[in-house]
Parts: C-alpha cells; structure tokens; sequence
C-alpha cells in the first residue's frame, strides 16, 4: 500500500510539472528575489516616481468620471463662466476649483481630459515607432550586407530632421491630401503617425547593434543548422534577447512623445481645440498670459511639466537598472 500511494504521489507531482503550476511559483519567486525588484525598493526616487507616474494615469483615464465638468459639453458650458480665477481669489466661483478658460470650460476637467489625450497620443505613438524601429533593427542585423546599409542610411538621413520639423511636414502634406475632409478626424492619427516617424530610428540602431551581437551565438548557430527560418529566429530567439534596451528606449521616448505633442499643439498643428490636450490647452493660455489669467496657462503646464518628469525619472531608474555595468 505504501508504494501505491507513494507511485500515486509522485503521478501528482508530474502531473502539477506537466501543467506548470511549480513553474509559474518559481518565477514569481523569482521576480520578488530579483536585483530589479530590490533595486526598484531601494530607490526612492524610482518609487515616488512610480506613484507619481500611476496616479497621473489614474486620473487621466477615470476622468469621464471624477472629473467635475464635462469641457465637451457645450450644452453645460456658459460663455458667461469664462476666466473665472481659482477659488482662492477674488471673484471666484466655487464651482471651478482652479478657475475656467476663455470659453468657460472647467480648468481642472480639462487638465483631466487633456492628460488623457496627451498620453494616449504618446503611447501610441512609441508603440508604433517601437514596431517600426525594432522590425528594422532585426532584418538589418540579421540579414547584413546591402539590406543592412540601406536601413541604416535611411535612419543616418531621418536623423538629420528634428523630431518637431517632420511632424510639421508630415502635417502639411495631410492637410493637402485631406484637406475637403474634416480635419479633426484625422488629427489624432496624423499626430501618431508623425511622432512614430519621427522616434523609429533610436530602436532601429540598437536593436541591430544587439541582433549583430546575438546573430553570432550558439543557440542562433544551432537554429540555422536545424533548418528554423530566419523569421522565426529573428523573432523567437533574438528579439527576446535584446527587449532590455528598447523598454528602456520606450519609456525614455514616451515622455519626449508627451512633450513634442504638447509643442505641436502648442504650435496649431497638434490636437484641435474641440479636442484640447496639455498643449492645446497651454496656447489657448498663452494669449491671456500678459492679462492677468495666467491660471488658464499655468495649471496645464504645471501638470505637463509633472507627467513628464515623473516618466523620465522613471526611465532613469530603469535604465541604470538594466545597465549590468552598473549592478
């Protein structure tokens, strides 16, 4: 009886390997026991910055909810609620905490509203740089030779045009495409595209500089002798392997997307005013800056200034992280 239930024990044990539960324990352990996570609880500057980061998300993506006016309403808005101070000032109105712009929107819900804009335009856009960049990166340094100097001329020429100078080009040219059509549809996706041309390049280079490095390995070695495709290498063993940068790159390049949105809005080639970012809203300050509602201006810019450092100190954190010369 002994050895059935010892045989039967064991059956269980496999059976649980089979099904990965020990595995999936293993590498939550380790996760909680790794040097990034210890780095991450070490560093206070990473951590309010984490929190920092999470609660500007929170408050960007629950804004149709706690928000207390809806800026889009034009059933609830009054042009007769335009440029009411904050409420510690003279004739301020109770219902607007940080006072209301030229149009008598709410200045606290449309930071809400704009920060959600801001940062959806943002992630887009470095994802799709990502995919653009990284798809990039793997074939030139995987394929080499001809292929590779080609992709690598066409980013040393992208380089030589500054981020702002492409999205504005890019900009003109839809406005000559689409220009019978309404504008504010294709605003927000002219704005993705432009800022994904315009950070592509960094994840080209250093996804090639890496997948140059790992092309040469053994496991990669031993997948071309077994006949695997070079797709299927490049995507199941090498790009694995070089992620570490481009997480890094990504964050780094998420708040120069959030900044270079908020420059073209600032500049009128951004979000329109239906649909008001950080930046929309900060232009529309700046002409009551020299008037007196410097309210209108400051608030945005204070927030935008706020996202924008807790993302970097964020990518600082993670970049020291995974720099190995540095552990």
């Amino acid at each position: 009886m002994s050895d059935v239930s010892e045989k039967q024990t064991e059956s269980v044990i496999a059976t649980d390997r089979d099904t990965g539960a020990p595995d999936t324990m293993s590498a939550f352990g380790r996760f909680m026991d790794s040097d990034i996570l210890h780095s991450f609880l070490r560093s206070k500057v990473a951590v309010i910055a984490a929190i920092g980061t999470f609660m500007f998300f929170i408050l960007a993506f629950t804004a149709p909810w706690i928000a207390p006016h809806d800026p889009f309403d034009l059933a609830s808005i009054s042009i007769l609620d335009a440029r009411v101070p904050p409420i510690w000032m003279d004739y301020a109105d109770p219902r607007f905490l940080l006072g209301t712009d030229d149009q008598g929107r709410d200045l606290l819900s449309g930071i809400f509203y704009g920060m959600r804009i801001s940062l959806i335009v943002g992630f887009c856009s470095v994802i799709a740089a990502a995919i653009i960049g990284i798809s990039l990166g793997l074939v030139a340094g995987y394929m080499g030779g001809r292929v590779d100097a080609v992709i690598m001329r066409i980013a040393d020429v992208q380089l030589t045009f500054p981020a702002i100078l492409i999205a504005l080009l890019i900009d003109g040219a839809a406005r000559g495409i689409f220009g019978s059509l309404d504008r504010e549809v294709f605003s927000f996706w002219i704005l993705i595209f432009a800022l994904a041309l315009s950070f592509w390049v960094q994840y080209a280079r250093t996804v090639r500089g890496s997948t140059m490095v790992e092309k040469n390995k053994e496991y990669v070695q031993a997948a071309r002798v077994i006949g695997i495709p070079s797709i299927i290498i490049m995507v199941r063993h090498i790009l694995p392997n070089v992620t570490g940068p481009v997480l890094v790159i990504a964050t780094i390049n998420l708040a120069l997307a959030i900044v270079t949105e908020a420059t073209l809005s600032f500049l009128g080639v951004g979000m329109p005013p239906t649909q008001p970012s950080l930046g929309t809203l900060i232009a529309i300050g700046n002409d009551f800056l020299y008037s007196g509602e410097w309210w209108i201006a400051i608030f945005p810019g204070l927030a935008l200034a706020l996202l924008v450092l807790n993302v970097n100190l964020l990518g600082d954190w993670l970049r020291d992280a995974l720099n190995p010369k540095l552990r």
